[in-house]
């Protein structure tokens, strides 16, 4: 019945998804926007626990509820651990409302054609066993693409797609991630081949078959349009890409039943220095601002 209900959820509730997923490789430029700086720590295991309490905090914060948020992906090492005294992906469901995603990818492989494929991903099958039981409703998998080039976008969303297969077949819902770097001079032409190789690979899929789709805002609005219809999309979310939250609120607002899924431009202006009251009061700003520009 929670499957259901979460389903419900992202297939139609109003609100976004925050992305509480920060690998090890972006932990530190995280810690840092939040007041804490390198020295902080003197190993991974420090800085992990650093980013969790973060991250605990924003879980727990009165802001931070269904209402308003929809969903919440998570870091292999929050759903393994605990946020309010509970297993992370049961409080944020059961008492925050937020359906529960975890980060599977493993980080790029290096530069072909124009993209950086994702690595290799160990033991898949029982990382997805251990998401089903924890609660966790589906995954996110992210790769990039640095230039207009067919071949390597073809690619990219072809191994997007076989990947998403693998994790249907555990039951949960894949939210595909080719992302499109916003500072490179061919975004438009890279976003309009990215359109044509993810319809493609949608028609492939069987009917009946639904993903959802993270994308980055695209130069043209409501380029996109045609994956927010299309029956085998449960739903496409945005990131935020480098862009600050006013801007990437702005260039959301152009994308009608897209939906935001930001990291950097939802924590910004989040600090551990600040008191409970203050932290609670930004973060309410912050999630207001991205919610309002999401159901626009």
């Amino acid at each position: 019945m929670a499957r259901q209900d979460q389903a419900k959820q992202m297939r139609a509730g109003k609100g976004f998804i925050a992305a509480l997923d920060q690998s090890g490789g972006s932990t530190p430029k995280a810690l840092k926007l939040y007041g804490i700086a390198e020295g902080a720590w003197s190993n991974d295991e420090e800085m992990f626990s650093l980013i969790h309490a973060m991250r605990s905090r924003i879980a727990t914060s009165p802001a931070f509820t269904g209402d308003r948020v929809i969903g919440a992906i998570l870091f292999e090492r929050t759903m393994d651990g605990e946020i309010g005294g509970k297993p992370a992906a049961q409080y944020i469901w059961e008492d925050r409302g937020v359906v529960p995603f975890l980060k599977i990818d493993k980080g790029l492989e290096d530069a072909t054609d124009g993209v950086k494929l994702m690595k290799s991903i160990g033991g898949l099958d029982a990382l997805l066993e251990r998401a089903v039981k924890a609660g966790i409703f589906g995954t996110k998998e992210r790769s990039v693409i640095d230039a207009a080039n067919p071949k390597g976008i073809a690619a990219c969303v072809a191994q997007q797609f076989d990947l998403a297969r693998q994790v249907l077949a555990h039951g949960l819902m894949p939210i595909i991630e080719p992302e499109v770097t916003i500072s490179i001079a061919d975004k438009a032409e890279a976003e309009d081949i990215l359109l044509t190789e993810i319809l493609k690979q949608l028609d492939a899929l069987p009917d009946g078959t639904e993903v959802m789709l993270k994308l980055t805002l695209p130069t043209k609005p409501d380029l996109y349009r045609p994956l927010v219809d299309h029956p085998k999309v449960m739903r496409v979310v945005a990131l935020s890409g480098g862009y600050s939250r006013d801007e990437a609120n702005a260039h959301l607002a152009r994308n009608t039943g897209v939906i935001a899924s930001f990291s950097r431009a939802l924590t910004e202006g989040l600090s551990a220095q600040q008191s409970d009251a203050e932290f609670d009061a930004a973060l309410d700003r912050a999630i207001q601002s991205i919610y309002e520009a999401s159901i626009t």
